[in-house]
């Protein structure tokens, strides 16, 4: 029986999956699983794999109808729609950071790239300061928000069109920031690519760019700057 449960310790192999229980011992958190691409069979499979070691579980770009269906097989998920994520929470989420987080939207329009990187930081303990359509057509709304981006460590930016937001935020403060450039966007936008290109020639210097409509990946992305940090604190 030892022999067995040793022969899994480090990954199982499903067939259609090699799950990794040891992402946690490496990087602190379980693997995720990326449900675009996969059936809700495979959700389910390696959601369950990954479940028996007791950790809570992510799942992230799931379609409604695809979730629909995993939940008849895991009924103790929950479905964030706008997020596009399911979880399965079986232990207590222990905060990762004392430190704010602060998670800036230029426009309504790219809530649902935010809301997966809310969600996303939910799951890895780190709570945000949400601030919604703030874009440079008016700038004003910013400035009036301008205590929560004082107040914060990591600032967090979504922003389509011309992507111009993460560069005033970052000219504002020496937060830490994390730019996610979203595919929302007029005519020569080319589905984000524009606004991709934007942060990335960003005149405000060390701005953090993920890929377009990456909240997942900002998510990790400020969560390994808060980890870093944390580690620093206690040498």
């Amino acid at each position: 029986m030892a022999m067995g449960e040793l022969r899994d310790l480090p990954f199982a192999e499903l067939g259609y999956a090699t799950v990794d229980h040891h992402r946690a011992l490496r990087q602190g958190v379980p693997e995720v699983i990326l449900g675009q691409g996969k059936t809700p069979a495979q959700i389910i499979g390696i959601a369950k794999e990954l479940a028996l070691r007791g950790e809570n579980v992510l799942v992230t770009r799931v379609e409604k109808a695809a979730a629909d269906e995993v939940r008849k097989g895991l009924p103790a998920a929950l479905y964030a729609e706008s997020a596009r994520i399911l979880t399965i929470e079986q232990a207590p989420i222990v905060p990762l950071s004392e430190a704010r987080v602060a998670l800036v939207t230029a426009g309504t329009s790219d809530l649902p790239v935010a809301d997966e990187c809310a969600e996303t930081l939910r799951m890895l303990g780190v709570t945000v300061d949400r601030v919604t359509d703030v874009g440079v057509a008016g700038l004003h709304r910013l400035l009036h928000k301008r205590p929560v981006l004082d107040a914060a460590t990591v600032i967090i930016v979504v922003a389509g069109m011309e992507g111009a937001l993460p560069s005033v935020v970052g000219g504002l403060t020496d937060a830490a920031i994390v730019a996610v450039p979203t595919s929302v966007g007029y005519g020569a936008n080319f589905q984000g690519i524009s606004a991709l290109l934007c942060m990335l020639t960003s005149c405000a210097s060390g701005i953090t760019v993920v890929n377009i409509d990456n909240g997942f990946g900002a998510a990790f992305a400020t969560a390994r700057i808060l980890r870093s940090a944390k580690k620093v604190g206690a040498r």
